[in-house]
């Protein structure tokens, strides 16, 4: 098994120390099957294990001669190991190290994410069980609609979290392969068994059929993958920056004793946290696109890939190990005020009820068309004059025919709203 890091925070992945490192062990373990096919002597790949070592100022300033990164490296590593050096990189292109080397840090890359997600499911769930049955007004189109608990906003983002690991789960599986087939992928100077060596020794798979590069919707399935799970991070985040807002304020990031909301207003408490998220999910999705452009390749290799892989991978899945860390620690100490979604919930005097009412009419006998249109002129009152929607019911002659006031009274009230959340609760073991 390939060497790790005891270090395995995801930005030590993508340091440049840890990247000739990788490629190394590679090269290091290229050669030990060489030497189990016996094409080069046994000691000659122990000497390459003793040995091998690398500078990454060397490597620097070899490739300023070269102007080639991998040849530079092997250089390096040749010159460090000796006599055995000869023998190394033997029968490989470039790409057959990189790409496989890619194959494993991604790999690695992945086993962070899932375990930041699976960190954000916990609390997730510990959070929507605290909420269950915390009435709030739910919203479509930004307008009053139906109740619903805080609970079930939260357990509809478990929901979403737990597609998204099952995604994070498909990716690793699609972005852990690796490559060892030569220039155009026919293992013309390299046998197969070098390949399923390496691979199985890095706990990647090998390719089936490759060119001189892995086909790159591996890695744009990879990229889009974090992508969706940036943009859920963006729409949790987008729903605490509207709850946050001065005129709903139901609920709000964290603010620290000492923290400051603005350099001029004291007074302010700004959703900055989920802001940021906001925006990162925007780098994330414009890396994303980028990883598709990455697909088309000239024939069975051109560089165009590279320059883009080097700055959107290591950017991406630091960014979204940051994202998923941090959005955790928004919603572990998100501070939730049920006084004040109550309070909203009954803003529009009894107008969220509207629904069991029109259910009742036509329970009890009227037409639904003309009991919908009893019931919205009623509505129209409160909404444009301000009038009291459920006396104005009440008093209504056409609603009088068929509900008493204490059938009237009865649609008044939110349980019947929230009646089936054990049910959906259930769904999720909670």
């Amino acid at each position: 098994m390939i060497e790790r890091y005891t270090n395995e925070e995801m930005g030590h992945i993508w340091s440049e120390q840890n990247e000739w490192h990788t490629l190394m062990q590679v090269e290091i373990l290229a050669s030990e099957a060489q030497a189990e096919l016996g094409n080069i002597p046994k000691e000659a790949a122990e000497k390459i294990r003793e040995k091998a070592s690398f500078s990454v100022e060397r490597i620097h300033a070899i490739e300023a001669e070269t102007h080639h990164d991998i040849a530079a490296f092997v250089s390096n590593l040749s010159e460090n190991i000796g006599e055995a050096g000869k023998y190394v990189h033997l029968g490989l292109t470039s790409t057959d190290v990189k790409d496989t080397a890619l194959g494993y840090m991604l790999k690695e890359a992945s086993e962070i994410l899932l375990k930041d997600l699976e960190a954000f499911r916990l609390v997730l769930r510990r959070r929507a069980v605290e909420f269950k049955y915390t009435p709030i007004i739910g919203r479509t189109h930004g307008i009053h609609a139906e109740a619903t608990t805080f609970g079930l906003k939260l357990c509809m983002w478990l929901a979403e979290t737990e597609r998204n690991i099952e995604r994070m789960r498909r990716a690793k599986e699609v972005i852990s392969v690796g490559k060892i087939s030569g220039a155009v992928g026919t293992y013309a100077d390299v046998d197969p068994f070098i390949e399923r060596y390496v691979c199985e020794k890095l706990g990647i798979l090998p390719a089936p059929v490759s060119t001189q590069t892995l086909q790159r919707d591996r890695h744009a399935e990879f990229m889009t993958t974090l992508a969706v799970i940036a943009a859920s991070i963006d729409k949790f985040a987008t729903e605490i920056r509207h709850l946050q807002r001065t005129e709903v304020r139901e609920a709000e990031e964290y603010f620290s004793p000492k923290q400051k909301g603005s350099s001029i207003m004291p007074h302010k408490r700004n959703p900055v946290t989920c802001e940021r998220m906001c925006g990162l999910a925007r780098v994330i999705r414009g890396n994303a696109q980028a990883a598709l452009e990455d697909v088309a390749l000239w024939h069975e290799r051109d560089i165009s890939h590279s320059s883009v892989e080097r700055i959107i991978l290591p950017d991406s899945t630091i960014a979204l190990d940051y994202m998923l860390t941090t959005f955790t620690r928004v919603v572990d100490r998100l501070i939730v005020y049920p006084e004040k979604m109550m309070q909203d919930l009954e803003l529009t005097g009894g107008l969220i009820f509207s629904p069991i009412l029109l259910n009742r009419l036509v329970e009890k006998g009227a037409v639904r068309e003309q009991a919908y249109r009893w019931v919205q002129r009623n509505a129209m009152k409160r909404w444009l004059e301000g009038e009291d929607f459920l006396e104005n019911l009440k008093k209504d002659e056409d609603i009088a025919t068929v509900m008493t006031n204490e059938d009237i009274e009865a649609c008044f009230d939110v349980n019947k709203m929230l009646r089936h959340v054990d049910t959906i609760f259930a769904r999720f073991g909670l």
